[in-house]
């Protein structure tokens, strides 16, 4: 009991976003009449905010490395009004388009970068004058005017599905493998991480309540895919997002990039201290958002048909709102790419789900202000809760966890050692 009450306090934000949208789905189920989970509707949530999505793993990383950019909407309309006019004007095979607007967005983040890292501008301003700048180069590149007539294999990034295989069973049967096969990789990993944290003699769940755990997050993954199986099965869109969420969720949990992000926002002197590269991780994390928003620009592109004037307005407030309400702190150092997706997704809900409802756009937009006010004040609440209280474990006995037995009999055969090598008034041997 007492592990599952360390877990719950540690990780309350987590937690209470994930009980957060899933009370927001029970709401609007139960309002709408069960047209909010319908299998078309659950389709066309993911198609619709995909690029918030894409563009919030990019957000979170740029929040926890204590910085902001606001000009993510203007670069993923410039890319997608750039690689239109390649596709439609000077006839660039799709997929070289696609190349060449990756390569530019990339470009603009490297461009932000230089200024943030290496000059030392401050973000916030680096990307409002980006976000004016790559605005008006949208309406000079497309000339004020919509531009369709896209090849088809590019519309299909953002409205195309996976195709059919195997025998007709009513459902898309390469979108339930591929959850299976989530699943499975899921468990494994998650049985991994339990058995080293406990080789460490750190706090896990208890057994029963691992395997609830488990089976739950099985059961929520195959009603998501029988959901997406039984409309047109799971979107090509869907595929990129996932990708994206397991590379860089391995990014900032498994690499030395990731914990010098987090290092970096969680104290900037210390990181330096400590001989991180903090210029070098604050351009490649400007660089980084720029990729992603490029790839969200070719996304939406691909979704509308057309490069439009007035593509990606507002993107850069949906990918923070997402961003902090999935759990980034304001002062950096803290947050996770889940985090930003379950934001993003609270947010999508919010929006189709009032969409349903016929709640004007004002309004909508008056109710997601209020949602992301919430959401940060309750992270400051958290903080100064945990603060008061030494945190989460505050209670422990032990300022460390005890290391494993072989590396405790390891530690004593060398103080052993140390003790018979060393003679009175010198200084032992190491």
């Amino acid at each position: 009991m007492n592990a599952l009450l360390n877990t719950l306090r540690g990780n309350v934000r987590q937690y209470g976003m994930i009980i957060a949208l899933a009370a927001i789905i029970v709401l609007f189920q139960i309002s709408t009449e069960g047209v909010l989970l319908k299998p078309l509707n659950v389709s066309n949530l993911v198609v619709q905010n995909a690029q918030i999505l894409i563009l919030a793993i990019g957000m979170v990383i740029v929040i926890v490395a204590r910085h902001i950019d606001l000009s993510v909407g203007s670069v993923a309309a410039f890319v997608g009004a750039a690689s239109a006019i390649m596709m439609t004007q000077y006839d660039f095979p799709w997929w070289l388009a696609v190349f060449l607007g990756l390569l530019i967005g990339t470009a603009i983040g490297a461009w932000h970068g230089f200024w943030v890292a290496y000059v030392g501008i401050p973000a916030f301003i680096v990307t409002l004058a980006s976000m004016l700048l790559f605005r008006g180069l949208t309406l000079v590149v497309l000339k004020g005017a919509t531009v369709g007539g896209l090849p088809e294999q590019f519309k299909a990034i953002g409205n195309g599905f996976l195709p059919e295989i195997g025998p007709d069973t009513g459902l898309h049967n390469l979108t339930l493998i591929i959850a299976v096969v989530a699943v499975a990789i899921l468990i494994v990993l998650e049985v991994r991480r339990r058995n080293a944290q406990a080789a460490y003699n750190f706090d896990v769940l208890p057994f029963p309540l691992f395997v609830v755990k488990l089976a739950l997050l099985t059961v929520v993954i195959m009603y998501f895919a029988y959901l997406l199986a039984d409309a047109r099965g799971l979107p090509i869109v869907g595929l990129i997002l996932g990708g994206l969420i397991v590379v860089y969720t391995f990014i900032m949990n498994k690499t030395v990039f990731g914990r010098h992000v987090y290092a970096i926002g969680g104290n900037v002197d210390a990181a330096t201290m400590s001989g991180v590269n903090t210029k070098r991780v604050d351009f490649l994390v400007m660089m980084n958002m720029g990729l992603l928003s490029g790839l969200a620009g070719l996304v939406t592109t691909a979704r509308l048909t057309a490069a439009n004037p007035k593509a990606g307005v507002n993107f850069e407030l949906d990918a923070i709102a997402a961003a902090f309400i999935g759990g980034a702190a304001v002062t950096g150092g803290v947050g996770t790419v889940v985090g930003a997706i379950i934001g993003g997704l609270v947010m999508g809900v919010l929006n189709n789900g009032m969409s349903l409802l016929g709640v004007s756009i004002d309004w909508q937009q008056a109710i997601k202000g209020l949602v992301l006010l919430l959401a940060v004040a309750f992270d400051v609440w958290n903080k100064r809760r945990t603060a008061g209280s030494g945190g989460a474990g505050a209670e422990a006995t032990e300022s460390s966890a005890p290391p494993p037995d072989k590396l405790a009999e390891e530690i004593e055969a060398m103080e052993a050692e140390l003790s018979v090598d060393s003679t009175p008034g010198e200084t032992p041997k190491t």
